[in-house]
C-alpha cells in the first residue's frame, strides 16, 4: 500500500471527499472570521452603518489568511503521517462549523474546531515519536507561515499602509499581513496547549524540550503579533 501511495502526486493524495471537506471548512471559517472581526451582527443596532465593501474585503483577507493557515496546518499533519506510512485524511465537523458561525454572529468571537485529520494506522501501533512529529508538523507550519505575513505587514507599514485606507495597496498589505501574522501565531500557540486532543499534549509526551521551545516561541510570536502598532512607531515615527 505504501508503495502505491508514495507514487501518487500531492494532489492525488487528497481524495475528492477530503477536498470537499477542506473547502467547506475553509468557507465556513472565512465567514465566521468575517462576522467575528465585524463585531458580531447581533450587536449591530444600525444596519446602515454596515459597509458591504468592508465586509467583502474582510472576507477576502479571511479566505487568504485563515484559509491558508487552517488548510496548510491540516495538510502538514496529513503528509507527515503519510511520510511514516500511514494514511490520513481531514474530515470536517459540520456541527462545530455551524456553531462557529453562530457564535461569531451572536458574540463577535471566533472560536472554531472545524474538524480533524484522521489517521488510519492499518493496525500498526504508532510510536510516541511518530505521533509527536506528526502533531508537531501542524504548529510548525503555522510558525513558518507567520514569517511571510510578518514581512507583508512590515512592507505595508513602510509604504504607509498603517495610516491609510485598507482599499489601497499599502493599506491592504498592512491589513493582510497583520491578520495573517496574528492568526498563525494564535493557531500555533493554541494547538501547543498540552490539553485534550490538541497537538501540544502529544508533542509533550514525545519530547519535552521540543514542546517547551515550541510553545515559548509560539507565545513570544503571539505577543509580538498583537502589538502591530509597536512596529508602526518604530518604522514610521522613529
Amino acid at each position: 500500500m505504501w508503495g502505491a501511495v508514495s507514487n501518487l502526486s500531492l494532489l492525488e493524495k487528497i481524495s475528492p471527499f477530503e477536498k470537499r471537506d477542506l473547502l467547506i471548512a475553509w468557507f465556513c471559517l472565512a465567514v465566521a472570521f468575517t462576522l467575528g472581526i465585524s463585531g458580531g451582527i447581533a450587536f449591530v443596532t444600525d444596519f446602515t452603518k454596515i459597509s458591504i465593501d468592508t465586509l467583502a474585503l474582510t472576507f477576502i483577507v479571511a479566505v487568504i489568511t485563515v484559509g491558508l493557515s487552517f488548510v496548510l496546518h491540516e495538510m502538514a499533519h496529513k503528509f507527515a503521517a503519510i511520510r511514516y506510512g500511514y494514511w490520513a485524511e481531514f474530515r470536517k465537523n459540520t456541527q462545530m462549523l455551524l456553531l462557529a458561525v453562530v457564535i461569531a454572529v451572536v458574540t463577535g468571537i471566533v472560536f472554531a474546531a472545524p474538524g480533524a485529520t484522521l489517521i488510519n494506522t492499518a493496525g500498526r501501533e504508532m510510536t510516541k515519536k511518530e505521533n509527536g512529529i506528526i502533531s508537531f508538523a501542524g504548529p510548525a507550519i503555522n510558525l513558518i507561515l507567520a514569517v511571510p505575513f510578518f514581512i507583508c505587514m512590515i512592507a505595508g507599514i513602510v509604504m504607509g499602509g498603517a495610516e491609510i485606507s485598507q482599499f489601497t495597496v499599502p493599506g491592504f498589505l498592512f491589513y493582510l499581513g497583520m491578520i495573517g501574522f496574528q492568526v498563525n501565531a494564535m493557531l500555533a500557540f493554541f494547538n501547543m496547549l498540552p490539553v485534550g486532543p490538541l497537538d501540544g499534549r502529544k508533542i509533550l509526551r514525545w519530547n519535552v524540550v521540543v514542546f517547551v521551545v515550541t510553545i515559548v516561541v509560539s507565545l513570544l510570536i503571539l505577543y509580538v503579533s498583537l502589538q502591530p502598532w509597536m512596529f508602526v512607531k518604530m518604522l514610521v515615527y522613529s
